[in-house]
């Protein structure tokens, strides 16, 4: 062995055993999804004080949930869970295989994972293509977790037509898709345009030559899987010292000028249309009574920075918003190397009297571009130190 081939084999080992671990998350992953859903189903089903709860179940059992400090089970998660396991009966026989180590669990737990995993249930998902709860063939549940991420499950649980669904599952295992290419593929009309064609096969080809493929690094960063393992965003998330030193520096500058900010989160994960977005900072003001929602941008300022802050802005208000609360406020802060801007982004807000306090409560635009021009002259000089 010389250098090279050292040098070469540890790089591969490196590949192989990350490609393994991101394997691994992701199944527990899925395998915990699925049954989330198959544990809804069952209560909904059977459960002895179902009748209590109604209309109301996901809303009780989300807050039940946060309380109990599980993640992603919001209620609109909570529901994609309970479609996720009635579009995918098959995976049953995966988590019946990857999840015998929960017999070890509470006998409640282990009663209930017993009838929804027994093998007389998973007899029909046996092979690489099987039959789906609709008739349509589907590829095999193990098949599904193994080279699918559960990313690319829910974009796939959403498509209401099964041959349809069954033509993405296979095209997206036959060309390793990232879930970006699944989601473009099927933005692009691929299965209808197939359908139409004289020559799929040749249509195939095509489709997957300029394909984006799935890599081990695709998985770990999904945010399903950080939040899954209880990583913070800001650990897995690329993001540049600058930016990350900026942000940190700003937030205690914000929550020291004792005018009422509340620190919420840092990096603050929004799941809108299926799609995750991350919020800088996010703050609650209890003298304003609304939330504060900053963005950074190391950056000059684009349309779209407004464009992003305002849409973080308008989930706010739509899905955050309680009784008693003022409209959320975006603040966005574009910085160049000799260039700072301001925006504040209002969202609409026509309360005369409330623009009067938030004028008087939150910094003044000039002074936060005076602290974020010092800050960043004083980390570039210190080398990021």
């Amino acid at each position: 062995m010389n250098f090279d081939a050292l040098v070469h084999a540890i790089a591969d080992i490196h590949l192989r055993t990350q490609s393994t671990a991101a394997g691994a998350v992701n199944i527990a992953l899925t395998c915990r999804n699925w049954l989330i859903g198959a544990y809804i189903h069952e209560y909904e089903l059977q459960g002895q004080d179902r009748a209590e709860y109604g209309e109301q179940l996901m809303q009780r059992l989300a807050n039940a949930l946060r309380k109990q400090g599980v993640p992603a089970c919001e209620r609109p998660r909570l529901y994609a869970y309970l479609s996720f396991y009635r579009v995918y009966p098959q995976i049953r026989e995966a988590v019946s295989r990857e999840w015998t180590s929960i017999e070890n669990s509470t006998t409640a737990t282990h009663e209930i994972f017993r009838s929804l995993t027994g093998k007389s249930a998973s007899a029909e998902a046996t092979g690489t293509i099987v039959r789906s709860a609709t008739g349509i063939s589907s590829a095999s549940g193990g098949l599904l977790v193994e080279r699918l991420s559960y990313t690319h499950l829910e974009l796939l649980t959403g498509i209401e037509y099964p041959l349809k669904r069954a033509f993405y599952e296979i095209e997206c295992i036959k060309g390793n898709w990232s879930v970006r290419e699944l989601k473009r593929q099927i933005g692009s009309l691929y299965f209808e345009r197939s359908g139409l064609s004289r020559d799929k096969a040749k249509l195939s080809e095509m489709a997957n030559a300029a394909a984006v493929q799935s890599a081990p690094k695709h998985v770990i960063r999904d945010p399903y899987i950080f939040e899954f393992l209880g990583l913070r965003p800001h650990e897995v998330l690329p993001e540049s010292k600058l930016e990350a030193a900026l942000i940190e520096r700003l937030q205690y500058f914000l929550l020291e000028l004792g005018h009422g900010f509340c620190f919420e989160g840092r990096q603050k994960r929004l799941l809108i249309g299926g799609e995750a977005f991350f919020v800088d900072l996010v703050f609650y003001h209890r003298v304003l009574k609304c939330h504060v929602l900053v963005e950074l941008k190391v950056d000059e300022f684009r349309h779209e920075h407004l464009g992003q802050i305002n849409t973080y802005v308008s989930y706010y208000r739509t899905h955050e918003m309680t009784e008693g609360d003022q409209p959320p406020i975006g603040i966005l802060l574009c910085t160049g190397k000799n260039h700072a801007l301001v925006e504040y982004a209002l969202a609409g807000m026509d309360n005369r009297l409330f623009v009067s306090k938030y004028q008087l409560e939150l910094p003044k635009p000039e002074e936060l571009q005076r602290y974020i021009e010092e800050q960043r002259r004083l980390l570039e000089r210190g080398g990021m130190e």
